[in-house]
């Protein structure tokens, strides 16, 4: 009998644990049938059935369930041992909008580099939408609906929460703003998400006057508080702001039905206790400034 590889032995533990060989093959980052084929290999070389193929899933064998409990307690092992030979600081990647990390990251991380000294915390801020694996991404903060990538896990960090926002100057000199139709008569600012368009649409009306268009809403909330105009942002990205006076709030979305901030992460085989203290981190951050709680 053949000695099985360490690659088969993955294989085979992740298939084991999630029943799916769809499922498994998305956490190794691997096609289906790679995963297949060496779990049908890696019985062959054994001589015995160590799954059940069924219509949906697997099931384990007598003899695949008395393997897998050793297997998967050997890569533990080696998993631990590896980790062991690694430097003390940990490193996580974290892809964000530039808008999140200028308007809500950044004023945070020295919080962060305080309480957490241990980790090495890195930023990637892009419109793009990274992909986990080939860009070596731990977290992702997406903006959106769940569910997101297959074989992720996703938090909610705050709903969407629109708030319409400008500088205190241009409340004091603009015209009253008593229902939600009445901004169509206001100088509008708004990102590449084109809330105003979306929303007046939805009103059955229109705005009297151009729109003042970003591609970020970063710098759609920096001309409202130069005062150009009202902006539309998500209230996790103007609360700091608003507190410190430089915008103020004219009109909040109460919809119940919204989309929001999610963070999304990758399902992962081995305990990851780097990644799960950011994510603890992040939700701290948000519920201590009342973005979690959409009543407020």
């Amino acid at each position: 009998m053949r000695t099985p590889n360490l690659n088969a032995l993955r294989m085979f533990d992740a298939a084991a644990r999630h029943l799916n060989f769809r499922i498994a093959a998305e956490e190794l980052n691997l096609t289906q049938g790679a995963v297949a084929q060496q779990v049908r290999q890696l019985e062959a070389d054994l001589g015995q059935v160590l799954f059940h193929r069924k219509a949906r899933g697997l099931a384990l064998t007598e003899t695949g369930e008395s393997y897998h409990r050793p297997i998967f307690r050997a890569l533990a092992i080696i998993d631990d041992a590896t980790q062991k030979l690694r430097p003390e600081t940990a490193r996580i990647t974290l892809s964000v909008t530039p808008s999140f990390a200028a308007k809500w990251l950044v004023p945070r991380l020295s919080r962060f580099e305080e309480a957490h000294p241990e980790i090495d915390l890195r930023t990637v801020a892009s419109e793009r939408i990274a992909d986990f694996q080939p860009d070596g991404v731990d977290i992702a903060i997406r903006h959106g609906h769940p569910p997101f990538e297959r074989g992720t896990h996703s938090t909610l960090l705050a709903p969407l929460d629109l708030c319409a926002v400008s500088s205190p100057g241009y409340a004091k000199s603009a015209a009253p703003i008593d229902r939600f139709k009445d901004f169509t008569a206001h100088r509008l600012i708004q990102d590449s998400h084109i809330f105003w368009e979306t929303l007046f649409e939805q009103c059955g009306t229109t705005a009297r006057h151009r729109i003042m268009q970003f591609n970020q809403t970063s710098l759609a909330m920096d001309a409202a508080a130069n005062g150009q105009g009202i902006a539309l942002a998500p209230r996790l990205l103007v609360a700091e702001e608003i507190a410190r006076g430089r915008l103020v709030m004219l009109w909040r979305d109460r919809s119940e039905d919204q989309s929001g901030y999610h963070i999304v992460h990758p399902i992962a085989a081995r305990p990851n206790p780097a990644r799960d203290a950011v994510v603890a981190w992040i939700l701290f951050e948000a519920e201590r400034t009342g973005d979690l709680n959409p009543s407020r």
